[in-house]
Parts: structure tokens; C-alpha cells; sequence
């Protein structure tokens, strides 16, 4: 969730001066567009891994802090919870092999933490989020005691002005209030980074919004929350409201949530920098020293930090992210629709869908925004999200239809002539691409394996806290065959 907090307590003069840096770093940021400062030479990708940890009866384990002390490990950092871990696996372009690079990387780096993992009596789990869960592990008491996050949940339940009350109505109904952003910590996703020229910006964020629907319905792996069966994908509803910084009255009046979707496709590289700054008031109003007008008159490169920081506090499903790297500036789409998991095999063949299919979207000479309104997008988002495979959506050129239609019929022959583009291997390619048709093939994604096994469990008289369990426990074995999900037995 980015850099730690130096400051935790803010004046009023605080924010005035935070908001009249930002409006500078977004002076600047216009400038260095205008003055083509960008690294434009690769689309180079990055990945992020969020990872839950569970005890030896399968239940939450409140250890991340153990288990990086005894794993001095960079590749692996702290999340929200004292439950999650992150990996952040080093960027790499995609050309030949290197999807597979990925794959390897991640699973030999998760095979290496669960072995310190275990020293604990741990284990790492790669799931949207962990069936065991309940509202006790999802206290203020559990979040790892690192400054960001302590205060950014101070200041989000100051925000609001009480409580945070999460209601999601799915197969069952979850109705729960909490004093903490806690719920937060629930959500463990996989991160796509793609590094795309500033010119072509507007382009890969609108073929991200346009293709979110079918990606998350085609990738969902959340049916569980709190014991309650809710959404294929109730990671998207959960964060979405755990992470609400609006009271009731806010929200009644129509001010935009922190966690969002967006309401408009865009033209022009800045727009969503400066609607986060228009919008969204700072929640960690944090200023730096840098002088980001005289940095870049100077010709140095502007680290831009309030902006980044800012940045990082609207929780965009798509994420624009200015970054630099080895001293030149650049510009990604940070993809923040999916789960982890259940297989690392699985994270790789959603990998090479949403990189192949967003190139293949935005490069195109007539692209699908020009007929499709962005509330048509929003809505296959919804639904992909509620219903996964089972959704129907609409797609310019053929209207409403099902997903998995859409899917083999439209979208995975435009994915694969995206990684061509990149110059992946076409082994890699069909191999992974393969894994996204033999989900549409069978109907199951991991949200289906899980919702089965539990049902299967309970008709044989379990709980459905024990079938939990149970489904979690097969989980994981599974997942650590790297056999992707659609192939799973369900008995």
C-alpha cells in the first residue's frame, strides 16, 4: 500500500498547503507531458501479489511480522492485515518467455516463504479472500501496527463520522458493522502493471474499463465472506465498502466514492490526476521538501511525492501511476480488478489475457469506447463481479450476450494477437490463453470449485464452518500443484 507515514496527526494548515503542493506536482506533471519527458521505449509489465496466511487448522494467522523477520526477503513485504503478505515481483517485459519467467518466479518465491512460513506453524495461501475469516479477525487490532495504516484508518473513520456498515446482498446476505477498515485487509488481489507511452495513455486506461467485465467474471475466486455465500467476486462490493470514506449524507448526495470505477472515458493523459485532486480530498496530507517546478527547470526529474502519495489514496479499479525508474519518468495502468489465485498457473493465464487483450483493445484503429457508453462498461462490471461466469454482458457488435460466449468467440482471439504483438512465445501464449477457455468450457472459475466443494460438504451434514475449512484444506493442496483451477475435482 506504498511508502510509510512520517506525521500522524494533521492541522487544517496541514491540508491547505498539501492541496496547493498537489496543484504544483500537477502543474509539473502537465509540463513534463508537454515536454515528452516520459520513458516511452517499452511496454514493460509488473506484477503484485497479496497473500493470506493461515494457521494449521486453516485459520487466519496473525504472523506476516514472523515470518518476514525470518525471511529477510525484499520480494516480500507487510500488507493491511497482520494475516496478508505482499509480493512484488520485478518488472520485466513479456516478449519470448516471459510470462513463464513470471510464473516460475512467483511459485519458486512462494515455495521459499512457506517453507519460513512453516517455521511458525504458517502457511501462504493464494485466494481473493480466506473462507475462515470472520468479523473477529478483521479488528483494528489486527492491522500490522505500521504508521500508514493506523492513521489512514483513523482518518477514514473520522471521514465518515462513525462506523463502517458493509452490506452486500448476494446468494445470502452479509450485514455487519465495523469500527476499523479491517474488512480491507479481506480483499487479497493480484496487480497488473503495464508501462505504456504518455501518448497512449487514455487509450490502454479505456481498453482496461472496457474489458474489466469479462476479465473479473472470467477471474473471480471471492464466493465467501464471513461465512456468508455471496458474490462470485465479493472482493469488488467488499472493498468498495470497507474502504467508503463518505457518511450517509455524503453518499445520499452523490459525492463519488473513494473506491471507484470512474464515470467517463477518457481523452488525454492528466484527467484522472486531476480528478483525484478535484474530487478527492487528502486523507494523509504529507509534504515533502521537493520543489518539483525548480527540480524540473533544473532538468532533474521530479519525484512528485504528494501527488504519488494522494495518488495512492483513490482506489481506482484501473490506477493511473506515475513512477521512475533507473532516473526516467514513466507512466503505467496499474490493474487492480482481480483476486490471487487459486493456482499461480491461474494468476499467469488472467496475466496474459488482461496484457494481450488490453494491447489488442487499444491499439486498434477503431476502438470499442467510440461504441460502447461507459455505463455499459460499468454495468458488465457489476455483473461479471456478481454473477462470473453465469453473467451476460454487452459488447459492441453483438448486444447482449454470455459471457463465456463473449469470451471464446470475441475476446481470446484478441488476446492472443495481443501477445504477438508483444512477442511472447506462441507456446506460452496458447498454453495460458488456453487456461481462460477451459474456464468458459467447463463453468469453473475458482469461485465455482469453492461454492461446489462447500455444498457438496454440507449435503454430507458438516457446518458450513467446518465445510470451510474443509474447502480450504483442499484448496491449498491443490493450489500447490499448480494445476489450474478448471481442472480441479470437486469431490
Amino acid at each position: 500500500m506504498g511508502e510509510d507515514v512520517s506525521a500522524t496527526t494533521f492541522t487544517l494548515e496541514d491540508s491547505m498547503r498539501y492541496r496547493h503542493k498537489l496543484r504544483r506536482c500537477l502543474d509539473v506533471l502537465r509540463m513534463m507531458l508537454d515536454d515528452l519527458a516520459f520513458d516511452a521505449d517499452s511496454l514493460k509489465t509488473g506484477l503484485e501479489v497479496e497473500v493470506n496466511i493461515v494457521d494449521t487448522n486453516a485459520q487466519p494467522a496473525m504472523r506476516n511480522a514472523e515470518i518476514l523477520q525470518a525471511f529477510a526477503n525484499p520480494t516480500f513485504q507487510r500488507e493491511l492485515g497482520r494475516f496478508n503478505l505482499e509480493i512484488n515481483v520485478p518488472p520485466r517485459l513479456i516478449a519470448a518467455e516471459g510470462l513463464a519467467a513470471y510464473e516460475h518466479f512467483i511459485r519458486s518465491s512462494l515455495t521459499m516463504a512457506d517453507e519460513y512460513a512453516h517455521h511458525v506453524d504458517a502457511s501462504l495461501v493464494l485466494i481473493g479472500i480466506l473462507p475462515t475469516l470472520t468479523e473477529a479477525h478483521t479488528v483494528l487490532a489486527n492491522l500490522s501496527p505500521v504508521p500508514r495504516y493506523l492513521v489512514l484508518n483513523r482518518e477514514i473513520i473520522e471521514a465518515r463520522g462513525g462506523n463502517i456498515d458493509i452490506d452486500i446482498a448476494g446468494q445470502e446476505r452479509l450485514a455487519v458493522r465495523t469500527d476499523s477498515i479491517g474488512p480491507e485487509a479481506a480483499c487479497t488481489s493480484v496487480q497488473f502493471h503495464i508501462q505504456v507511452p504518455a501518448d497512449r495513455f487514455a487509450s490502454y486506461w479505456n481498453a482496461s474499463q472496457a474489458l474489466a467485465g469479462p476479465q473479473v467474471a472470467v477471474g473471480a475466486n471471492s464466493p465467501f465472506v464471513f461465512g456468508r455465500r455471496l458474490w462470485d467476486e465479493t472482493r469488488i462490493a467488499l472493498f468498495e465498502q470497507a474502504a467508503d470514506t463518505r457518511s450517509e449524507e455524503l453518499r445520499t448526495q452523490g459525492v463519488r466514492p473513494r473506491v471507484w470505477f470512474g464515470e467517463r472515458w477518457i481523452t488525454s493523459t492528466s484527467e484522472l490526476f486531476e480528478e483525484n485532486l478535484r474530487y478527492f480530498p487528502p486523507l494523509l496530507p504529507l509534504l515533502d521538501d521537493e520543489d518539483p517546478v525548480e527540480v524540473f527547470r533544473s532538468g532533474g526529474v521530479p519525484r512528485l511525492p504528494e501527488l504519488r502519495l494522494h495518488n495512492g489514496t483513490v482506489y481506482r479499479w484501473n490506477r493511473p501511476v506515475y513512477d521512475i525508474m533507473d532516473g526516467r519518468p514513466h507512466l503505467r495502468v496499474e490493474n487492480r480488478v482481480l483476486p490471487a489465485g487459486p493456482a499461480v498457473s491461474d494468476m499467469l493465464a488472467n496475466a496474459a489475457f488482461y496484457f494481450g487483450l488490453t494491447r489488442a483493445l487499444a491499439e486498434t484503429d477503431d476502438p470499442v469506447w467510440n461504441h460502447m457508453s461507459f455505463s455499459i462498461a460499468a454495468q458488465n462490471f457489476r455483473r461479471g463481479a456478481e454473477h462470473g461466469l453465469r453473467a451476460t454482458m454487452w459488447w459492441p457488435g453483438r448486444g447482449e450476450s454470455r459471457v463465456c460466449d463473449l469470451i471464446r468467440d470475441e475476446l481470446l482471439p484478441l488476446a492472443a494477437a495481443g501477445l504477438d504483438r508483444f512477442g511472447t512465445d506462441p507456446g506460452v501464449r496458447d498454453r495460458l490463453l488456453g487456461i481462460i477457455d477451459g474456464r468458459c468450457a467447463t463453468g469453473r472459475t475458482g469461485a465455482v470449485w469453492q461454492a461446489e466443494v462447500v455444498a457438496e460438504l454440507e449435503r454430507a451434514g458438516l457446518t458450513r464452518r467446518d465445510a470451510l475449512t474443509e474447502m480450504l484444506r483442499r484448496y491449498m493442496t491443490l493450489m500447490h500443484t499448480n494445476v489450474p483451477v478448471h481442472l480441479w475435482p470437486s469431490a
